[in-house]
């Protein structure tokens, strides 16, 4: 199904300016903006996947990654095409790098389904944007989360944090936590290997924090590109200057994929990485690695376990109404 898009201008010649995201494209008639779902059309901008449905899956929250928001419950997951980053080691290339007539195992879900579907599933908090770039399925993804708001669910976005930052501000009051995959800490990483670049996922990081809504970063450690340590170590540390020490960072390991051939990132790159991010951060976590380690929650000050995870199973059983059982800490969960 097509929809006019929001957030662009009409130019000369029938030419369209998208401006949802950083890019800015300027779109001929009859061409696409870098996300390959966003078209212009009779010198109007179609968004051309609203409603299209790749992928819709009950997923545990942990998976989003969400390690801190409603642990133990599961959210209705839901994900398009396209993407507005042109990641060589996407793990999602599939759908992302997809346009809708490419995809052919679409299907047309429109929002009172979903949120019908979200409402009967076990142990369901509400709906995930997921899977793609849900930046790119902007009209789709504000009417569902609307709709499932009035409904009193939940609504998460995983994103690349890639977007300008009024159609942010339009989101933010409809979106109860985040996920920003933080790619790399330098503008030269992600302009060669995303095609975008650094400023503006830093800014709305500091957006979506001053807003007070719920926020966990991911970074993929890919060896050769961003494990470099000292820059690594200058990430956390404006971070911690962005949005606090208790941050919440999932460090996942880089497994080859699309068209990145890297061999898969050491596991003693990880647990070092792991070991300076817990200097100054303290909630850090490790993801896509087999180990013991930075998978439970600790108290930061009494080193308690209050919640125990394996695999995807959950136990919370060392904190209570938010409060860490040995020593009273207040640890920021919400549940």
């Amino acid at each position: 199904m097509i929809k006019e898009a929001q957030y662009y201008k009409k130019l000369d010649s029938q030419k369209v300016q998208c401006i949802l995201c950083p890019h800015n494209c300027i779109i001929n008639i009859n061409k696409f903006g870098k996300c390959r779902v966003r078209k212009n059309i009779d010198g109007k901008l179609i968004s051309e996947n609203y409603a299209v449905i790749s992928s819709f899956h009950s997923d545990p929250i942990e998976k989003k990654p969400l390690y801190h928001f409603y642990p133990g419950k599961n959210i209705l997951s839901i994900g398009s095409v396209g993407c507005n980053l042109k990641c060589e080691f996407c793990q999602n290339s599939s759908i992302s790098q997809s346009s809708v007539e490419e995809f052919k195992h679409a299907k047309i879900i429109y929002p009172e389904i979903i949120i019908k579907e979200a409402k009967r599933t076990r142990n369901n908090i509400g709906i995930a944007y997921t899977y793609n770039e849900p930046i790119v399925w902007y009209e789709f993804m504000l009417e569902t989360a609307k709709n499932a708001k009035d409904e009193k669910m939940k609504n998460v976005v995983v994103t690349n944090g890639y977007i300008n930052e009024d159609p942010l501000n339009e989101l933010i009051p409809y979106i109860d936590a985040f996920n920003i995959d933080l790619k790399a800490f330098t503008e030269d990483f992600y302009k060669k290997q995303t095609k975008s670049s650094l400023a503006p996922v830093l800014k709305n990081i500091e957006i979506i924090k001053n807003n007070n809504k719920h926020i966990e970063i991911t970074n993929l450690i890919i060896p050769e590109l961003n494990d470099d340590k000292q820059i690594f170590e200058d990430m956390i540390k404006e971070i911690v200057n962005i949005s606090g020490k208790n941050t919440i960072i999932h460090l996942s390991r880089y497994f080859p994929a699309y068209k990145m051939t890297l061999n898969a990132t050491d596991k003693s790159t990880m647990t070092e990485l792991f070991d300076i991010a817990k200097k100054h951060l303290n909630y850090v976590y490790l993801g896509n690695i087999k180990t013991d380690r930075g998978q439970n929650t600790y108290c930061p000050e009494c080193n308690n376990k209050v919640i125990s995870r394996t695999m995807y199973y959950t136990q919370i059983n060392g904190m209570s109404n938010q409060r860490c059982l040995n020593c009273k800490t207040e640890i920021p969960i919400i549940s």
